[in-house]
């Protein structure tokens, strides 16, 4: 038996090998004309393989381009289009850098540790209020979905005063949670049927 790991690399994987193997049998045909009508066979193979393609523009061109790729460049087919060379096209880019700003809770990530940083520089009235509202809120959204358990009114009031330096003390009394969802599934599990 022999595995694919121990067979030729493939080219292009998207097209399998067996568009590999056609292309290298076309290569093998002496007679120009009859490699020229394989060349095209083995185009309109990889056209119904790869249908997103005809969604771009020149995706004809592509094709062709793909075909002599796959072949090193090395099949000898008058080709309709003037071929690009993929390895010179293909520059592999930079990679991203990852952020490695720590976060204090991952629950609650960045963006709201930005808005309570926001939070606790505005002045007192009705926008900080409204924007208290919206972040104990989602902040209280945020710790439902990831741990039930610990979910707390106070402790989301604690981490308020926290992540504020204790600029913005909510006292639990005079504070309602709103607009959050606890009927959700999260955690991917499946409902029991109830059996009759």
């Amino acid at each position: 038996m022999q595995y694919n790991t121990q067979r030729e690399k493939l080219a292009m994987p998207e097209y399998g090998r067996a568009v590999q193997d056609m292309i290298r049998h076309a290569m093998s045909i002496p007679d120009r004309e009859e490699r020229q009508h394989c060349a095209r066979t083995i185009v309109d193979v990889m056209a119904n393989m790869q249908p997103s393609l005809r969604e771009q523009p020149d995706y004809r061109q592509k094709l062709w381009d793909h075909l002599a790729y796959i072949s090193n460049y090395e099949l000898d087919v008058d080709y309709p289009y003037p071929l690009t060379r993929l390895d010179e096209d293909s520059t592999k880019p930079e990679p991203l850098t990852y952020p490695s700003k720590r976060i204090r809770n991952r629950h609650y990530g960045s963006l709201l540790e930005r808005l309570l940083a926001h939070l606790a520089t505005m002045p007192e009235g009705d926008d900080q209020r409204m924007l208290l509202q919206y972040v104990a809120d989602h902040m209280k959204q945020s710790l439902y979905d990831w741990n039930r358990d610990v979910m707390d009114d106070e402790k989301i009031l604690s981490d308020i005063a926290r992540y504020t330096d204790g600029r913005i003390m909510v006292d639990p009394a005079d504070f309602t949670f709103r607009n959050v969802i606890q009927g959700n599934n999260q955690g991917g599990g499946k409902k029991k049927k109830k059996k009759k």
